[in-house]
């Protein structure tokens, strides 16, 4: 019984029909052939709403549902979802379903309506876009059905409460990766580099053939075996690349409902999938007051699921960046010279040159990429008509901000540092294309 009272709801449509009796009541005071009339149809409405709740509890289990997750979100990507449904009514349903999806999309009327015919089958597809990483708790799926009378609905409870983890974006790397495969990597593959150096590998010694290098001859194996021997180089492929994300207080901005940090982590699992490709070995840390989130810079099978668990777990309190404490540890633990994606953000020349001198401290040793943000809200402000002088005290002070980031990086580059100033939504992108053509040029 307490499972009826909970399930049975009485629809508009009855009341509308109750409220319409009532003035025929009324009227029936006055002419009596109305309250007649009245009475007659108040007994229809309360004959056919039992029929309609006695069709609707006739069969138990006349709805199945059930909800086709994937088997992880993808942070900043729509990933669809699916809602399969059945009818076991014979009779056509009208259905309105109550997704309880995860309190982190703040959906309160994820509402699906539909008529589904005798024994009909459909599946309903739909998107998510999380905007942060964490657990997604989906809850139940809440149908209610009526008959073709609609005057009552049952509520049907469905489905399984089920945790999904959200991970750095995963669904776009198929799209990058076919990066990896081309030799013209600027501007989405427009503009040719031409190659200023090259690393070599040793790979043996061989007999001097006619046409070699005679500049690889190796004099002491010659002695040895009394005809000319040269060594035989490859060129260097397993280089390590690591991925440094700030996790500081200039990387809590939001800009499409992504935090900059969550752009720099999407990008660096996308870069690492690239790098992989690429015969070069990935490699990522993230650092705030402290160095964290360390996976080391290796060319391995498992190597993309390290990096996703450690991008998935990153947490911070966005306090103030310790680049001296990044350089000390990167100089202590990375021996090998390597390709540093330094993500952070610059948004004056005072900020930068507080950190300048760990920054050329670390080119020392390294190849530092710095890759920081355009605000492309400022962006805007620049190319609005002003109409008072307020607007056109905003747009100076925009345009001011802008010549400072493109100061920052011809300052960076006075040093010998590379840099990307880029959108947040072009990072990944832009990155790998940086990333290639600093490949292709042999820099590291």
């Amino acid at each position: 019984m307490k499972h009826f009272y909970n399930t049975l709801f009485i629809n508009n449509r009855f009341f509308y029909f109750l409220g319409g009796i009532a003035v025929l009541f009324v009227v029936g005071f006055f002419i009596s052939i109305f309250f007649q009339i009245a009475k007659v149809l108040l007994f229809i409405l309360s004959v056919l709403t039992i029929v309609d709740i006695f069709i609707l509890y006739a069969k138990k289990d006349a709805l199945t549902a059930s909800r086709v997750l994937p088997e992880r979100l993808s942070n900043g990507d729509a990933n669809k979802i699916a809602l399969e449904l059945k009818n076991l009514y014979k009779f056509s349903t009208h259905l309105s379903i109550i997704e309880e999806i995860p309190y982190q999309f703040q959906k309160r009327d994820f509402i699906f309506s539909l008529i589904l015919q005798n024994t009909e089958e459909k599946i309903i597809y739909y998107d998510l876009t999380p905007t942060e990483r964490g657990v997604y708790l989906f809850g139940n799926t809440n149908i209610y059905a009526s008959s073709p009378l609609q005057l009552a609905t049952k509520k049907y409870v469905l489905g399984k409460e089920k945790e999904l983890k959200c991970y750095p974006s995963f669904l776009k790397l198929r799209a990058f990766d076919f990066k990896a495969f081309t030799n013209q990597s600027l501007s989405y593959g427009t503009k040719k580099i031409r190659r200023i150096g090259h690393s070599l590998e040793f790979e043996q010694i061989k007999e001097y053939v006619s046409g070699d290098d005679i500049r690889s001859l190796n004099w002491k194996a010659t002695a040895k075996r009394n005809q000319l021997m040269l060594n035989q180089y490859v060129e260097e492929k397993s280089q390590p690349v690591y991925s440094v994300i700030d996790k500081g207080r200039a990387m809590q901005m939001h800009f499409n409902n992504l935090s900059l940090l969550d752009y720099a982590i999407n990008a660096t699992l996308a870069i690492s999938s690239v790098i992989l490709r690429k015969q070069d070995k990935a490699g990522m840390l993230s650092f705030s007051t402290k160095l964290e989130d360390w996976v080391v810079a290796e060319k391995r099978n498992s190597q993309m699921s390290l990096i996703s668990e450690a991008l998935h777990n990153i947490k911070t309190d966005f306090s103030e960046s310790d680049f001296s404490t990044l350089y000390a540890v990167v100089k202590r633990k990375i021996t090998h010279r390597s390709l540093l994606i330094l993500y952070t953000n610059f948004e004056t020349m005072d900020g930068l040159n507080r950190q300048l001198p760990y920054l050329r401290a670390l080119g020392k040793n390294h190849l530092v990429l710095v890759v920081f943000f355009e605000n492309t809200e400022l962006n805007s402000l620049t190319t609005i008509k002003t109409e008072d002088i307020l607007e056109v005290y905003d747009s100076i002070i925009a345009e001011k901000f802008m010549y400072e980031k493109k100061s920052i990086v011809k300052e960076l580059k006075k040093y010998g540092i590379q840099s990307v100033l880029t959108k947040p939504e072009n990072l990944t992108g832009d990155t790998i294309n940086k990333y290639l053509e600093l490949k292709s040029r042999g820099l590291f």
